[in-house]
């Protein structure tokens, strides 16, 4: 890959051209942005999950993809580059870049992190909140899952999962979150469903991001670790069914050692939470330790593959007349301290 300074020195839609001529990309203008890839001529394997992409800014308006591509290859394969841009033709000074692994993207920010552009700015590049749920508002009274399902996928593509939450007393409106299988299909649809349902089904909804920010995500704060998990907003009660979300929370304040139930299965809305979200099936690991009180200590671990970390704890079990009475109990608190850590809970 040829140096910055040469690269910088060329600019303009010419050496574009040149570069595009002389190479197999394929760029696709969508919506305000540039687009190579997702997945482009020749990948194999499946497309990425989350935490693959990483987001760029502070990029000079004279930069275009015939430097950035390059050098964001030198790291790893892209499967997806989106440079955005205004209608002058400009770039708007942000971009996203799609790795194929997590790894790949966390190489990119190690090595291109603070990377020295001309004229002495530096390149921004950290891990992209990536959002890709929608929270419809206003929604008729009493409409099921499966109908919303149905009408969002007429006006709108890539909805991967519907929860809706039951209106409230005196008729107020239903409220949704709908997922979708990427930032992309869900940009898309942020633009489209107001009017959509409007015109398709005489209905008037409102539609804005999980985090009901209406910025831009190169606007918003920088998160914490690799994801950002929904904070305790009333928007985050739609994550659960009310009667799940209820029972657990009661149990998770009750100070005592933990009874499990089957109308408390934390297991169970753990479980829907990560596959909303596509962050794969929990997986859990507990051991025991005896206790001269007459109780078991619990030491678990819960492996979520979509997170980049496990969540670790212990806790305070009476002892059960079955092993796998013992084993449920266990992965019910462990379930419900997880829940708890991504911040699903009204306190």
């Amino acid at each position: 890959v040829e140096g910055r300074e040469a690269c910088e020195a060329r600019g303009g839609d010419a050496s574009k051209t040149h570069w595009l001529e002389t190479t197999s990309i394929t760029l696709t203008q969508v919506n305000g942005q540039r687009k190579y890839g997702g997945p482009p001529t020749g990948w194999i394997g499946p497309a990425p999950g989350p935490g693959c992409e990483v987001f760029i800014c502070c990029i000079p308006r004279n930069m275009f993809e015939d430097c950035l591509i390059p050098l964001f290859q030198i790291v790893a394969p892209l499967y997806e580059f989106r440079l955005m841009m205004n209608i002058s033709g400009q770039n708007r000074g942000f971009a996203y870049a799609k790795y194929g692994r997590t790894m790949d993207a966390e190489a990119a920010i190690r090595a291109l992190h603070l990377h020295p552009l001309q004229g002495g700015v530096r390149l921004v590049v950290r891990l992209s909140t990536e959002k890709r749920q929608l929270c419809l508002g206003e929604l008729p009274a009493g409409v099921s899952e499966e109908a919303l399902l149905n009408m969002l996928r007429v006006v709108s593509d890539g909805v991967t999962g519907v929860i809706v939450r039951e209106a409230g007393p005196r008729g107020r409106a239903a409220s949704a979150l709908v997922l979708y299988s990427s930032h992309y299909t869900a940009s898309m649809a942020l633009k489209v469903l107001v009017q959509a349902f409007k015109k398709q089904f005489g209905i008037f909804i409102t539609v804005h991001w999980l985090s009901g920010s209406s910025k831009p995500r190169h606007y918003e704060r920088e998160e914490v670790g690799a994801l950002a998990y929904p904070g305790p907003t009333p928007v985050g009660q739609a994550l659960l069914t009310p009667t799940c979300f209820q029972s657990v929370r009661a149990a998770s304040h009750d100070p005592h050692p933990q009874h499990f139930s089957r109308s408390c299965n934390a297991v169970g809305c753990l479980r829907r939470v990560c596959e909303l979200y596509g962050f794969g099936v929990p997986l859990y690991d507990v051991r025991y330790h005896t206790n001269t009180n007459g109780f078991l200590c619990v030491t678990y671990s819960v492996l979520v593959p979509g997170l980049p970390k496990p969540f670790c704890g212990a806790a305070k079990v009476f002892p059960c007349p079955s092993t796998n009475t013992m084993k449920d109990e266990a992965h019910h608190i462990a379930a419900k301290q997880v829940l708890k850590a991504m911040a699903l809970w009204l306190v």
